[in-house]
């Protein structure tokens, strides 16, 4: 029997656990099946295109049930199941980040997620760009942990003293290694609670020139 897609795709993200996004090629696939590398590209025609099969795959349990019914704790509730599904492999956010994956599993979430808001009464606008906003916060903030995992901390006290640095300093607690579930709770907190005022800035958008205008809901 012949190498199935599945099993490439697997093989992939052993590749990414191992040896992180930037080692991730077609013949270190391939070698990692015991396979020629033809064989890899007979599923993937390319990097790019292996790396959107992978980024897929990675959504693929984020809606299996129970999931709540009601609105918020739907929403909360398969945001964080996508920012654990990114979290369960080394650069899987970096990796997701840089592709454009038009796949099932990945349709399939986003389409549950702005259903999601749909279904609570906001316009398609607010839905569209709620389930944006809260996956660009999720993509960003689980980069910068998987970052932090390899490397130190971004900012060191030392780097910042209170001396020069007066802000920074007195919110240094708040922002290490040891915050990122806080801080993704506390973010995904606000875009929720501002659901209701974006909904009342429904009219007002910025036309071609860059003008504040009216433009139309959803």
């Amino acid at each position: 029997m012949g190498t199935t897609r599945s099993e490439i795709v697997d093989a992939t993200l052993a590749v990414l656990d191992e040896h992180g996004l930037d080692g991730v090629t077609m013949r270190a696939v391939a070698a990692r099946l015991g396979v020629q590398h033809n064989t890899v590209r007979w599923h993937a025609s390319s990097k790019g295109r292996l790396l959107e099969l992978a980024s897929d795959e990675l959504l693929a349990h984020c809606l299996d049930e129970p999931l709540p019914e009601a609105f918020p704790d739907r929403l909360r509730e398969l945001s964080r199941r996508c920012r654990t599904a990114l979290l369960s492999h080394r650069d899987a956010a970096r990796m997701v980040a840089g592709v454009f994956a038009a796949e099932p599993h990945t349709l399939r979430y986003a389409d549950t997620v702005i259903a999601t808001l749909l279904a609570a009464g906001h316009s398609p606008r607010t839905a569209a760009w709620t389930h944006w906003s809260i996956f660009y916060l999720t993509l960003g903030l689980t980069q910068e942990q998987q970052a932090a995992q390899e490397t130190a901390p971004a900012l060191h006290p030392d780097q910042a003293p209170a001396a020069d640095y007066p802000a920074l300093a007195e919110v240094l607690p708040y922002v290490g290694p040891d915050s990122f579930d806080q801080r993704f709770e506390f973010a995904l907190g606000l875009i929720i609670a501002g659901l209701s005022r974006a909904e009342g800035s429904v009219g007002q958008g910025t036309d071609a020139d860059g003008d504040v205008g009216s433009i139309p809901a959803g």
